[in-house]
């Protein structure tokens, strides 16, 4: 089987893909679950060995459990012909009865009719230029998209306070006001008793005087 999901186990992604550059190491990580109840024990194997390292390469993976495999280039001293690989790996894998440290030799021995299923998958190399369309690129594309939801995220929350600031200025000004307002009120009303008791002493005094016993 070629890339992936099988009965036991599914793998993420489908194909190892590399950004290959000179003296550079590139790495892949692969996403392995087990989709049964059943303890699954995986093998990775590879038709060129001195190229990868694999860790790990061996395990058991619980049920319902999944595990990350990374895979590494090693730095490379030339370019493939035209960027094109031919390497392969395969990832084995078998139930097993628990948990245990280490694997049987036999573990994934086919003879006596052991189950044991085989996930194929290709790798892919990927120029740091490569044009739109490829992997790297589309990662690249993800990180910019990320980026920029980022900074509109800033720009809006800076907006944000912008607006607020604004809001707060203009109800400090209406508070001003009212505060300037209340003010002048409180004047006038003072003003107008003021007003009112001194009518009230002229009319007080007024009515003394006419009251008052004519001298002749």
């Amino acid at each position: 089987m070629t890339g992936g999901t099988n009965q036991l186990i599914s793998v993420s992604p489908e194909e190892l893909k590399f950004q290959f550059e000179l003296e550079k190491q590139s790495y892949c990580d692969l996403k392995v679950t087990n989709s049964t109840e059943h303890y699954v024990a995986f093998k990775v194997k590879t038709t060129s060995p001195k190229k990868y390292f694999v860790r790990p390469n061996t395990g058991i993976i619980h049920p319902w459990d999944s595990c990350f495999i990374r895979v590494t280039l090693q730095a490379q001293k030339e370019y493939p012909p035209d960027m094109q690989c031919k390497d392969k790996f395969l990832l084995q894998s078998t139930i097993v009865n628990n948990d245990a440290d280490e694997l049987p030799p036999d573990t994934f021995n086919k003879d006596n009719g052991k189950n044991v299923e085989e996930c194929k998958l290709r790798v892919v190399y990927i120029s740091p230029h490569s044009s739109p369309g490829h992997s790297e690129d589309a990662f690249k594309g993800s990180s910019d998209v990320n980026s920029s939801r980022a900074v509109q995220r800033a720009r809006d929350e800076r907006d944000a306070v912008f607006r607020q600031t604004q809001q707060l200025q203009q109800e400090l000004e209406v508070l001003k006001r009212r505060k300037n307002w209340r003010s002048d009120a409180g004047f006038s009303l003072k003003l107008s008793l003021l007003v009112g008791l001194i009518g009230l002493m002229v009319g007080f005094l007024l009515k003394l005087l006419m009251s008052s016993p004519s001298t002749e």
